[in-house]
């Protein structure tokens, strides 16, 4: 039987990158899935390519920072599917530091906690009542090793570290309502963000252990993992899951420039 045969999930910012890989991998394994992006022309080609292999999915337009759309994406998965069990908070904003941290601008910083964070924090409150009526609710919230060590982006590093934050008081309360939350720390994900920076990557990709940066496919088997009865003792967590980069200290500058 697969691991998420009758369960629904709902996964944010899953038009590209590790969100359509997540949408990807649940489904192979028997998940309904609402792939739900600010750009829903994105988020219908990844439905529409889960389709086409055989599963079961939606696209629905969602900004994590309007909670009437967020409310509307989680109402929308519940009647579509009759039920909730998965959360995958993946949307996030990072915008690239100023020269100075005294010339940082108020409204950058505002807008990547308000995508990074309160936007799971959105995600999150809207669809807990759902995730408890399942009797088997998981969050999986997308981190960053930037909320553990310093690799730069101020804004977004802050809102990082936050999520792990939420994550372990969020699985203090919502564990006794049979509610998981843990927290998955990528390092560098090749993804469309790193688009015409092949060079760079093949820089960073020495600073890792296991001698490369990560892929989406990596994120979403580590998201499958806690999303699914196989942690079924695992809540609370922050999972690095980065190639050994935060179990060494050399290189960061590097991987900062």
């Amino acid at each position: 039987m697969k691991r998420f045969e009758d369960h629904a999930a709902l996964i944010t910012a899953a038009g590209s990158g590790i969100g359509a890989a997540t949408a990807h991998r649940l489904a192979e394994e028997g998940a309904r899935v609402l792939v739900t992006d600010i750009d829903e022309a994105a988020a219908g080609k990844v439905a529409a390519s889960i389709r086409e292999q055989g599963g079961t999915a939606r696209e629905f337009a969602c900004d994590v920072g309007d909670r009437a759309a967020v409310e509307a994406a989680v109402a929308y998965a519940v009647e579509t599917f009759g039920r909730l069990d998965v959360l995958v908070n993946n949307a996030c904003a990072c915008h690239p530091d100023a020269p100075l941290f005294e010339d940082e601008d108020d409204e950058v910083w505002a807008t990547d906690l308000d995508i990074t964070l309160t936007g799971a924090y959105r995600c999150a409150r809207a669809a807990l009542p759902h995730l408890v009526a399942s009797g088997r609710g998981a969050i999986v919230n997308i981190g960053s090793v930037n909320g553990i060590q310093d690799f730069g982006n101020h804004a977004y590093s802050a809102a990082k570290a936050g999520l792990a934050s939420l994550t372990r008081t969020l699985a203090g309360h919502a564990g006794p309502r049979g509610v998981r939350v843990n927290l998955i720390a990528p390092g560098t994900v090749r993804t469309a963000a790193w688009a015409g920076r092949d060079e760079q990557l093949d820089t960073m990709r020495e600073l890792y252990p296991l001698g490369r940066v990560g892929e989406p496919a990596d994120i979403a088997a580590a998201v499958a993992f806690l999303a699914s009865s196989d942690a079924a003792w695992v809540t609370g967590a922050v999972l690095p899951v980065d190639g050994g980069t935060t179990a060494i200290s050399s290189g960061f500058k590097i991987m900062r420039d």
